[in-house]
């Protein structure tokens, strides 16, 4: 199933009297469940990509559909309701309020949503028990080591079921032995929940451990290659 089609996408930052071309009208298919890379060198345009696929963006030409509906013309608010309900975003600096605990950290997009504190309270403690963290409910992220904070920044990203979980250099923060346990989640997650995963990433050996690579090179895709 075709869950995000990006045609003809183009982005222009404007510097004074400069236009800097971030995206250079590309055009982009991903399905349901696919575990994709997205990478290049800083300055490819894979983070204002990510921002886009995000809906923290908006393009300057072209289009960008979700489940077959074209979002370009979305109000702030119709943005706001598809990324609290669809996608779910993992940071390389993990993003935790430091004054909250683990649960209340997961719990937070659930409260934003209205949601009883009870209920967003319960789901996110489920979620970190699923991700080995059980033992860490009530802890703060200054207790936490970087490879659990992060697993926390995964489980808020899961608590609405998302569709789709972007990931921005994911690992970047962690050593090579927690980055691969991040790693093992995420393609769990992609295996068991169907989830679409797409991480943003320049390190050639985390987008190995993809199905689909996408390569950026200044504002263009210059490779789009299946991992077997």
């Amino acid at each position: 199933m075709k869950l995000i089609k990006i045609d003809n996408l183009s982005k222009i930052y404007k510097m004074g009297e400069t236009e800097v071309i971030a995206l250079n009208k590309i055009s982009l298919e991903i399905g349901k469940g696919e575990f994709i890379a997205i990478t290049g060198t800083s300055g490819s345009g894979k983070s204002t990509l990510m921002h886009l696929l995000g809906l923290l963006d908006v393009p300057t030409s072209g289009d960008i559909l979700l489940e077959e509906k074209s979002i370009v013309k979305f109000t702030q608010n119709e943005l706001a309701k598809v990324r609290n309900q669809k996608i779910g975003f993992v940071f390389q600096k993990f993003h935790l309020l430091p004054s909250l605990t683990a649960t209340d950290n997961v719990a937070l997009p659930k409260l934003y949503a209205g949601e009883p504190e009870a209920l967003a309270r319960k789901q996110a403690k489920k979620n970190l028990e699923a991700i080995g963290l059980g033992d860490r409910l009530e802890h703060y992220p200054y207790q936490l080591s970087g490879g659990q904070q992060q697993r926390v920044a995964i489980a808020r990203s899961l608590i609405n079921n998302p569709q789709i979980i972007l990931a921005d250099e994911p690992t970047g923060n962690l050593d090579s032995k927690t980055g691969e346990t991040i790693l093992k989640l995420f393609k769990k997650l992609n295996k068991e929940k169907n989830v679409t995963i797409i991480i943003v990433t320049h390190e050639p050996e985390v987008a190995n451990k993809t199905n689909r690579i996408i390569e950026l090179v200044d504002g263009k895709i210059i490779s789009d290659k299946a991992i077997s």
